[in-house]
């Protein structure tokens, strides 16, 4: 249903966006005929010798090519907004129909070491955050980025999940607040650290007590002068001498104007892009305890932190018009336009440069927020899981779950709980589904503690610290064989187990780089020490000599599996998980697929 929705938003945007497209051609158009045609008429003004006329042909074309240049100006921000709200609309669509995403996949955020996000596919591409980001800028992708790697309390788990709800109950301020922020994608620029490095430069200071009480009456002082010339006495001499003083002045000091106006004029535009978002959260009735919080913060003694940051990309814009070398000329002649903005942006930055970095955290956090908040509004047949409060005694409760990185229509859900045992042995034939299983309980434990719905009927956890073994790989920099760096992996499993009751493992075939008996061995032996430590978690293996510690380990081993099916000789797959251990096994199967009978060797 929800795509639906999608579909027709991105009809009735391109629809707006050829409209607005027709206007601005138009409006072009009608510009190009004030020039001609105001040309044509002053050409004719000039023939009657009337200066009054001349002088009102001349007021009216200005204003009308001034009125046609700010309805341009309209016009592409109008057709700007509604590019952005089509592209977040196609986003959705193509995500669904290809997996691929105009969004960051987090690619390097991943890491081999850390304690699973390699094994559980947390990123890159086709990974679970390029399924869940919707995140534009940088900070925003970061702090979605750490709540898939590190762990929260529960109550801030229960607070994310009451605000994504909220969130994902207001499509049409989800993703009004994404089309605002999505410009960032093809930005350069992190403005947090850009202007934080801008507001604690020490060296932008300017001017001395002289200025600061000259430069506001500047234009006053001409004015007058020149109102004196007119009415009084003429004093032209005196109107031209304070220009060239305020021109010379200005440029006498350009070198120091041209510190503060080099280091900020690149963001001024994204700043007022910025403003946008945060207006749109101050304005939004929000009613969760966390949403209510974070637009809080932006609220500060005298104004919002929009009016804040939208005054400053006012007053970038306006020291930026001194770029154009004619124009500023005329306005530091008539009022020392860039002492005025100067010190207007030192009086801004002594008043607000403590407070607005915070704005720029609340739009990242309410970013990750609105992203699983899609997550949920994309998937409404998910559930919100249940955190328990004791990781020792609390137990998992999984029923339909499923892996959230496959369709539907290829996904396999099933029911666990490990009320009866602290480990589960898996044992399965090849390819029958026992590593998907664990990765399919490890991917939605982690969407769980990053309070984001999950792939399930029902999912009731504790807060585990996961760690996983799954992907061994060797490594010619570090000069590790694929055993070493086993070994290094599961050293690290065992430590944190023995050190931390709250980890829960999930190990897919342990010693894969060794002989098949030092393999059996070696396994029987981790597994006594995981017992030993009490340790918590899931075990996948081929080998079914394994299965035999259930009877020494009652109540904390116990067996599974996964299994196949031959049916007049073919395999057929269920990818159900059944208790106990495998009987039946499929790998000679397999090989006579290839060629090869394992019989007549």
């Amino acid at each position: 249903m929800i795509y639906q929705h999608y579909q027709e938003r991105i009809k009735d945007s391109s629809q707006e966006v050829q409209r607005l497209n027709r206007l601005i051609n138009q409006n072009s158009l009608g510009r190009l005929l004030v020039i001609l045609g105001g040309g044509a008429a002053l050409f004719y003004s000039f023939q009657t010798n009337s200066i009054l006329l001349v002088l009102g042909i001349t007021f009216f074309i200005v204003l009308l090519f001034a009125f046609l240049i700010n309805r341009q100006s309209q016009l592409e921000a109008k057709r700007d907004a509604k590019l952005a709200f089509l592209q977040v609309n196609e986003n959705e669509i193509m995500l669904q129909e290809r997996r691929e995403t105009v969004y960051s996949v987090g690619e390097s955020f991943d890491d081999e070491r850390h304690p699973y996000v390699s094994d559980l596919d947390i990123f890159g591409e086709k990974s679970l955050f390029a399924l869940v980001n919707r995140c534009a800028t940088s900070l925003g992708i970061q702090t979605l980025a750490n709540w898939l790697k590190e762990g929260v309390s529960k109550k801030e788990i229960e607070e994310r999940q009451e605000a994504v709800t909220e969130i994902a109950n207001d499509l049409g301020w989800g993703q009004q607040f994404q089309s605002t922020m999505i410009f960032n994608l093809s930005e350069k620029i992190d403005a947090k650290s850009f202007l934080s490095r801008y507001l604690q430069d020490s060296s932008l200071t300017f001017g001395n007590k002289l200025m600061r009480l000259y430069v506001p009456i500047a234009p006053i002082v001409l004015l007058l002068a020149v109102a004196f010339s007119v009415f009084i006495s003429p004093i032209w001499n005196i109107v031209v001498g304070i220009g060239v003083l305020h021109l010379c002045w200005t440029i006498a000091l350009a070198g120091k104007v041209g510190v503060f106006s080099n280091k900020i004029d690149r963001v001024g535009r994204i700043l007022a892009r910025y403003a946008e978002g945060l207006l749109l959260i101050e304005q939004q009735n929000f009613k969760s305890v966390k949403n209510k919080a974070l637009q809080e913060q932006l609220s500060i003694a005298d104004k919002s932190l929009s009016k804040v940051v939208k005054e400053l990309a006012n007053l970038i814009d306006k020291l930026d018009t001194r770029n154009n070398i004619l124009v500023g000329a005329l306005l530091n002649i008539l009022m020392l336009w860039d002492f005025r903005y100067v010190t207007k942006l030192v009086r801004w930055k002594n008043s607000y440069a403590d407070k607005v970095l915070l704005a720029f955290d609340v739009i990242a956090e309410l970013e990750a927020l609105n992203s699983l908040a899609t997550l949920k509004r994309n998937h409404p047949q998910w559930v919100m899981p249940v955190i328990l409060n004791d990781p020792l005694t609390d137990k998992i409760i999984a029923k339909g779950i499923g892996h959230p990185l496959l369709a539907e229509t290829k996904s396999v859900v099933n029911d666990y709980t490990n009320d009866q045992h602290l480990i589960a042995l898996i044992t399965g034939s090849n390819m029958a589904g026992k590593s998907t299983f664990l990765r399919t309980f490890g991917i939605n434990a982690v969407l769980a503690y990053a309070g984001a719905v999950v792939c399930a009927d029902d999912f009731k956890l504790p807060i585990y610290h996961l760690i996983t073994y799954m992907r061994i790989k060797d490594s010619l920099n570090e000069s590790t064989s694929t055993f070493k760096a086993e070994l290094d992996r599961m050293k690290f499993i065992l430590d944190t187990v023995s050190k931390d009751q709250h980890s829960y493992f999930l190990i897919d075939e342990m010693l894969r780089g060794t002989n098949s008996v030092d393999k059996y061995l070696g396994s029987r032996a981790i597994i006594r020490k995981l017992v030993s430590n009490e340790g918590k978690g899931m075990l996948a293996t081929h080998d079914l000599q394994l299965a035999s510690l259930e009877k020494e380990n009652p109540g904390k081993v116990q067996n599974y599996h996964f299994d196949i099916q031959v049916i007049e000789g073919e395999m057929l797959f269920d990818y159900k998980l059944k208790n106990g251990e495998c009987t039946v096994f499929n790998a000679s199967m397999l090989l006579k697929g290839i060629g090869i009978d394992v019989d007549q060797v």
